[in-house]
């Protein structure tokens, strides 16, 4: 009966280290993972920038002239004529004629109206307006020669210049390049951080591209949707990236 008890009872006592042993095991196990599912769930949130100045290729022109006129075929002849001179004022600069495109004539009627500024309903005549476009990779000429366009003013002719718009036809090509330097950015400047802590960058948790900013150089300009400027030959574009990081 004496042996009995005392093989249980070291039955006993070997079983307990058993789940003494298997209770420290599992508490470093769970405490690893815990620590390592901890540390994973820490990262790094930065924005990555990228600029580069660029020129313009393609300008696109716009000009517009009107005639009033008491009977619409003399009007139209006298329409004719002002395209003519245009066309022929704007070749002698040496833009070239496929270059320039003459839109359909906008034809208005005109009513008399009476003192209380009411229409009466009679008609009393014609507006004619015609629109011209000019599209020339040459954007320093066409610069130049809206400046000058006023001369034709003085023969007569109600022109309006609207202020040339300028644009970079490669965009697409160069906002794949941006978005690879703004993502070099943005890494470099997570691994600064991340060394100032005393930690590394681990893997990427989540990438987000913001709008593209094309501005006049210089300027300090920023939209929440974007901006093209059109009104500069030489301008600046800018892209943003918001990245996030686990850190190691």
């Amino acid at each position: 009966m004496s042996e009995n008890n005392s093989s249980s009872r070291s039955g006993l006592a070997i079983l307990g280290v058993s789940l003494a042993l298997g209770l420290i095991v599992a508490a470093l196990i769970l405490g690893g993972a815990f620590k390592s599912l901890k540390k994973y769930d820490q990262y790094l949130y930065v924005k990555g920038y990228a600029e580069k100045e660029i020129t313009s290729d393609l300008a696109v022109w716009r000009l517009s002239f009107s005639i009033s006129t008491l009977d619409l075929a003399s009007g139209y002849d006298k329409v004719q004529k002002d395209i003519q001179r245009i066309s022929s004022y704007l070749e002698s600069k040496g833009i070239a004629k496929n270059q320039i495109e003459v839109n359909s004539i906008n034809t208005m009627v005109n009513y008399r109206v009476n003192s209380d500024g009411i229409s009466t309903g009679q008609r009393e005549g014609f507006t004619l307006e015609q629109t011209i476009v000019i599209t020339s990779k040459n954007v320093e000429l066409i610069n130049k020669t809206s400046k000058e366009v006023t001369e034709l003013i003085r023969e007569g002719i109600e022109l309006q210049s609207m202020p040339p718009e300028y644009y970079f036809t490669k965009l697409n090509d160069m906002k794949v390049q941006m978005i690879g330097e703004a993502s070099k950015d943005a890494k470099k400047r997570a691994e600064q951080l991340a060394n100032n802590t005393g930690s590394s960058v681990g893997g990427l948790k989540s990438a987000e591209q913001g709008v593209f900013q094309i501005t006049p150089l210089h300027s300090t300009e920023v939209s929440d949707f974007g901006s093209y400027d059109l009104s500069s030959i030489k301008k600046s574009i800018k892209a943003v990236v918001t990245m996030q990081y686990y850190i190691d």
